[in-house]
């Protein structure tokens, strides 16, 4: 990143040292100011690319500080950095145009990737309505094999031709193929066949009548089948019909085309159309593009991405209190085999903000979450440790990680007696940290409450 400026306002002078030096370290310029009359000041003066902006300072608040920029034009992104007594204010103010908060104390590692995504979103228009699009049809986590997943989503989104979602119940599957409407710019609506409407009906008419049927529906957009192999034959004939009839289709974005099929299946489809013709017919039809959605237990570095995800997408979407899970509950929440994958995951941070406390979600918590959910494990569920089926260099992140909080939980946070005796260099040692989205002061708060 070029020597893009940054204003960091807080009324803390230990926060605003500790952010302006990261962010220099990162190479990017930086203001500092200690309340709203210098923060007025710098804003005018020098026209930064970010503000970072603290709530609750001596002489206005944050809010009103943004009410004001926000009159003219804020003109740059506005990221609200907030304490855990303020997280509803926080949500108010990206109501208000902020277009993010990191909540203190902070994460340096979200810090940094908020400010990157702020600052490569900058020149875009509409950037809240972006940000909401991306936050509803993403599919989340940044394992390997999800970065691939989404590129050959997107890939795929370019293209006419069907696609084929493979994946354990709960894993996703719509959401993806959800994903892949939205990136392939049709015009026309994301219709979903029901199961059930469709067992009450003769599948020929409900498929291809010209009027009402499915195919019709979905004219110009993408017509989602689930779970296609619990199609009856009769509904699978009709699709396959409807395929081979559509074959010569114009162009994705001419008027009137048909429909782009994305159907989704469990793991096994493969071997599942080897003893049914019909759907071995339609399944040959229907694997043009195939893609698969590893389970949740296969990308358990996943987790912290899902839990972080929901924890904001609940307060957002039904009115819950926003609590972030605590470092030792995503570490046990890692470890977890999730038979019911990322809708059991979902499911679990909801029963957590509607039943839980107030502050950090403990590792005590989340124990008993689990226990009042029993679920029978997973037939494909690995008896060795989850760290075993990691590529290695995400299983020696996820040692290191519980290794560092294990081994700074007993020096009480301090980052040089941590270096002592793990034998590293402090200056190497704050860079694992950070690498690592360590916050060594949220370990000895999580200690304390333990």
């Amino acid at each position: 990143m070029s020597q893009a400026h940054i204003l960091v306002v807080d009324d803390e002078p230990d926060i605003r040292s500790l952010v302006s030096e990261i962010l220099e370290d990162e190479g990017y310029s930086v203001t500092v100011a200690e309340d709203g009359a210098a923060a007025r000041l710098a804003f005018t003066r020098d026209e930064p690319d970010l503000v970072l902006l603290d709530i609750w300072m001596p002489d206005i608040d944050g809010i009103s500080l943004l009410k004001e920029w926000s009159k003219g034009g804020l003109g740059c992104p506005v990221v609200i950095m907030t304490g855990h007594g303020s997280v509803e204010t926080a949500i108010e103010a990206t109501r208000l145009g902020a277009q993010d908060f990191v909540q203190k104390p902070i994460s340096l590692a979200r810090l940094l990737s908020i400010v990157s995504t702020s600052l490569e979103d900058r020149e875009a228009p509409a950037i809240q309505s972006k940000i909401a699009a991306k936050a509803i049809i993403e599919p989340v986590g940044n394992s390997a094999s999800m970065s691939e997943l989404r590129e050959k989503a997107a890939q795929a989104a370019q293209h006419s031709s069907p696609v084929l979602i493979t994946g354990e119940s709960g894993s996703g599957r719509e959401m993806l193929a959800r994903f892949i409407h939205h990136r392939s710019g049709r015009d026309g609506p994301f219709i979903a066949i029901d199961h059930c409407t469709l067992a009450a009906n003769d599948a020929a008419t409900y498929f291809n009548d010209e009027q009402s049927g499915m195919f019709t529906q979905a004219t110009g957009g993408s017509l989602y089948i689930p779970d296609v192999q619990d199609l009856p034959e009769s509904a699978m004939k009709a699709i396959y019909q409807a395929l081979e009839a559509n074959e010569q289709a114009s162009q994705d974005n001419d008027p009137g085309i048909p429909p782009r099929l994305i159907a989704t299946g469990d793991p096994d489809l493969g071997s599942l159309s080897e003893s049914n013709a019909e759907f071995e017919q339609l399944y040959f039809r229907l694997n043009v593009l195939p893609l698969h959605i590893p389970a949740l237990r296969d990308r358990a570095e996943d987790v912290p991405d899902l839990l972080t995800y929901f924890c904001e997408w609940f307060p957002d979407h039904e009115n819950l209190p926003y609590r972030p899970v605590s470092l030792p509950a995503q570490n046990r929440l890692r470890n977890h085999s999730w038979p019911g994958n990322v809708r059991e995951l979902k499911n679990l941070v909801q029963q957590l903000l509607i039943l839980g406390g107030e502050g950090e979600i403990s590792v005590t918590e989340v124990e008993e979450a689990l226990s009042r959910n029993p679920v029978k494990p997973s037939r494909m569920a690995p008896s060795h440790p989850e760290i075993f089926d990691l590529p290695l260099r995400e299983a020696r992140e996820a040692f290191e990680r519980d290794y560092l909080i294990y081994q700074l939980g007993k020096v009480d946070g301090s980052v040089g007696k941590l270096a002592e005796n793990v034998g590293m260099e402090r200056t190497h040692l704050y860079r694992k940290l950070r690498a690592l989205s360590i916050d060594p002061k949220a370990v000895v708060r999580q200690g304390e409450k333990t």
